[in-house]
């Protein structure tokens, strides 16, 4: 099986994020580039999150209590997930 794989996704229509990448033989990242992806990823997970937040209430105002809740959770996940993300962060950035 290959490590090679392509996934996308699309939000709001706003704009689509292609990703392809290969998890043989990577090279390190420096310091400055690890720190400007996981900005970068913090804050674009921060706008799913609002996305979520939206769908939420769009479910819950429509009546469909079970699903919500389960996108309730996806929402826990996710800010679990960006707190992680951050403190990798910090200590990146405290050396």
């Amino acid at each position: 099986m290959s490590d090679e794989h392509t996934h996308s996704h699309e939000h709001c229509g706003e704009h689509t994020h292609p990703h392809e990448h290969c998890h043989g033989n990577t090279e390190s990242h420096s310091d400055e580039e690890n720190l400007a992806l996981l900005g970068y990823m913090i804050e674009h997970n921060g706008h799913h999150g609002e996305d979520l937040h939206e769908l939420f209430h769009s479910l819950e105002n429509a009546g469909k209590h079970d699903a919500a809740a389960i996108i309730g959770d996806a929402m826990h996940y996710y800010e679990h997930g960006n707190e992680k993300l951050a403190e990798a962060k910090k200590l990146l950035e405290a050396k």
